[in-house]
């Protein structure tokens, strides 16, 4: 492939040593993959990379005399994480992504077919092509402290160098269905050393300190005999059953909207045909072909502008202030000990690992608050998660009071309780008097006023809104909401405290229910509309199946809560009657207690029948129309209101707080690609040839 291509390509050198081992007749050569910048750029493979791969396995083949192994490894912490997605954008035909394609495999394939041994000494992180590189070595060995996976289904592709073919092959159809689908569309789940070599991707782990020296002597011992390396048969028979489990995945999580998960899963089907031969031959074809289609497609741009915001505008949020005026946090008070607060207790004290104390209106609440936390941390320690020593560290680090006095010396305190105002507002008014005048006062609202939350303090400048979503531990994003009077200390220290517990923050304006909810608030009331015109309930539902989205809107709304979403919806409609209901029917459900509007999957209640007996029903493809326009409506408004920085802020929160998938390229690109954007307001929200093709 031409490196004018990827002009701008950091290419990672292949450095080649010859090292002499004890108890070895010959040398192994060592390939040290290394891309000449510091840590925060990992090596990846262009087509300079390649090239230079490529040349160190011709200088080893001209080499006398042959070394008796050959060994690949990488910088310090990183072994490879794959093509340089950097410079995909540059491939706009399909000649140049099949050449992409083919160059990446001719090269690896080397190593597969050497006559000499070959090992990959995986010392760090090995992503996508960098794990198919690893697989094509015949032994591995990886580093404790390293993670492997492969992300390419996350991102609209396919793991095309081989990984499809030789995963499977290595660990079993069923195994490999988890790594390459399941775990790609779980947030993109890596998997740690161990597991890894439990699984039977690595053959031994060895710790970070030694790990070379130790994977030079392991190589030696395979090569000598004295270490036995055994692998079980992989079942051939499992493949109908794994590819059906794996179809099944594919259409729960993304409605089979994603051509990448869908290839996938058909490649993943070819490897039941072994790699010897012939059938390798045949499988890396296919995915060949994959690559061409989906290297050029408009998915796969969508993908890379969402990689971009999650990797780069994440860690650098638009609006933040100054990092230095953020305040050290050393103790945090959780009023409320219910689930949700209960999950900001175990979220602090394992990130931060500083006292935190919960409060609430009786001791029964605070022991079953306190309780939870510490089982929960009991669960991460028998899976392996914590050592003894500090699980029993954050084990005390959590305790309960019936006394807000126990925030006396807190350097942060955040609520979790009844979502109404004047409860908050007492609560506020409760902590204020006890805690210093430093003290950062935070709410997890999902929709209430920040600004008047903090309306009779005496220090309403300390408050901010910190917003998280339910699973606590799972979801990525915090919105951080600054009211009318929060002052930049305040705010730097919410900021840095997000960034602590590993969360990506996002600044948004003190507006009704933010962005998230505020989306999929309007997103659902005119699904809702709908039913209740008499569109029938199971239409409805699927109606946005052709998006991918994770979960249908019933869906949501039963992971939601109903009460959640008509607290929610209340509050909208009291700032924006014209454009937010209250349908009668979410009234419905939380007066009946109802958790769903299903009793079995696919039945609608019983007690909610008559929902859809209106007489105007719509069809799935109106249902989505109405949907999707009055998303760009909502977005249109919410720039003009200056609730977020920019668009790509919107696209981000929902990237990370909504599940919207990342090859629809975020919200507004996914509007602007389908014409919504124009139609609706205007105007694109993004520039051509963002997120999708050149024009």
């Amino acid at each position: 492939m031409s490196t004018a291509v990827f002009a701008d390509e950091v290419v990672t050198e292949a450095r080649v040593r010859y090292l002499r081992v004890p108890g070895l007749a010959g040398e192994i050569a060592l390939v040290t993959l290394d891309n000449g910048h510091d840590h925060t750029r990992p090596s990846t493979f262009g087509p300079g990379g390649l090239a230079s791969l490529d040349a160190a396995l011709d200088e080893i083949a001209a080499h006398t005399p042959a070394p008796a192994a050959i060994a690949v490894t990488g910088k310090p912490f990183v072994f490879a994480v794959g093509a340089d997605l950097s410079g995909v954008p540059a491939v706009t035909s399909a000649d140049q992504a099949r050449e992409m394609a083919e160059t990446g495999h001719r090269v690896f394939r080397r190593l597969k077919d050497s006559a000499i041994p070959t090992f990959a000494f995986v010392n760090g992180v090995a992503l996508g092509g960098g794990l198919e590189l690893a697989l094509h070595c015949s032994y591995r060995t990886i580093a404790s402290t390293a993670v492997v996976a492969f992300p390419e289904v996350f991102l609209g592709l396919v793991p095309g160098w081989g990984g499809t073919q030789l995963l499977p092959d290595l660990i079993g159809i069923d195994a490999a269905v988890t790594v390459v689908v399941e775990n790609a569309l779980a947030q993109n789940t890596m998997t740690p050393a161990p597991k890894a070599a439990r699984l039977g991707i690595a053959d031994a782990v060895f710790e970070p300190a030694d790990f070379l020296e130790r994977s030079l002597e392991w190589a030696a011992g395979v090569l000598a005999g004295s270490v036995a390396v055994s692998r079980p048969e992989v079942d051939r028979t499992a493949w109908d059953g794994a590819i059906e489990r794996a179809r099944a995945v594919v259409a729960g999580r993304t409605r089979n909207a994603s051509p990448g998960a869908v290839r996938a899963v058909e490649l993943l089907d070819l490897a039941r045909h072994g790699v010897d031969g012939e059938a390798f031959t045949a499988g890396t074809a296919a995915e060949d072909d994959a690559l061409t289609d989906l290297l050029t497609s408009d998915p796969l741009r969508a993908s890379l502008y969402s990689f971009d915001l999650v990797n780069k505008r994440a860690k650098r949020p638009a609006g933040a202030p100054d990092k230095g005026l953020a305040r050290k946090v050393t103790k945090v008070g959780v009023v409320g000990a219910g689930l949700m607060a209960s999950q900001l207790a175990l979220l602090f004290v394992r990130q931060l690992k500083v006292p935190v104390v919960l409060t609430d209106v009786d001791q029964a609440r605070v022991d079953r608050g306190v309780a939870w936390v510490h089982g929960e941390l009991e669960k991460l320690a028998a899976r392996g998660r914590l050592s003894a020593d500090r699980l029993n560290q954050l084990t005390g680090l959590v305790t309960g009071s019936l006394s807000k006095d126990a925030f006396a010396d807190a350097d942060l305190v955040i609520e979790a309780v009844f979502e109404e105002l004047s409860v908050k507002q007492q609560v506020f008014a409760e902590v204020e008097a006890i805690v210093s005048p430093e003290c950062v006062l935070a709410t997890n609202t999902s929709a209430l006023s920040v600004t008047e939350m903090a309306s009779e303090l005496e220090h309403p400048e300390r408050v901010v809104g910190l917003h998280f979503f339910n699973p606590v531990a799972v979801l990525p994003l915090v919105e951080v909401v600054r009211a009318e009077r929060t002052d930049d200390a305040t705010l730097a220290t919410a900021f840095a405290v997000g960034r602590a517990l590993k969360k990506s923050c996002v600044l948004v304006a003190d507006a009704p229910a933010f962005v998230v909810n505020r989306l999929l608030t309007r997103f659902l009331g005119e699904v809702t509309s709908a039913v209740e015109q008499g569109t029938p309930v199971a239409v409805a539902d699927r109606a946005l199946d052709p998006l991918g989205l994770p979960m249908s809107p019933f869906e949501l709304l039963t992971l939601v809560g109903p009460p959640v979403a008509l607290h929610v919806a209340e509050r909208m409609h009291e700032a924006f009657p014209d454009r937010f209901a209250v349908g009668e029917g979410l009234r419905r459900m939380v007066e009946l207690g109802k958790t769903s509007v299903y009793s079995e999957p696919g039945v609608v209640d019983p007690d909610l029948a008559g929902i859809d007996a209106g007489d105007s029903p719509l069809t799935g493809e109106q249902v989505r129309e109405r949907a999707v326009e009055a998303l760009a409506q909502e977005i249109g408004l919410m720039l003009d209101e200056g609730v977020v920085q920019a668009v790509q802020d919107v696209d981000l929160c929902m990237l990370l707080g909504a599940g919207w998938p990342f090859w629809l390229g975020g919200i507004s690109a996914y509007l602007d690609r389908t014409g919504v954007s124009e139609r609706v307001t205007g105007a694109r929200f993004l520039p051509r040839g963002v997120a999708s093709l050149p024009a």
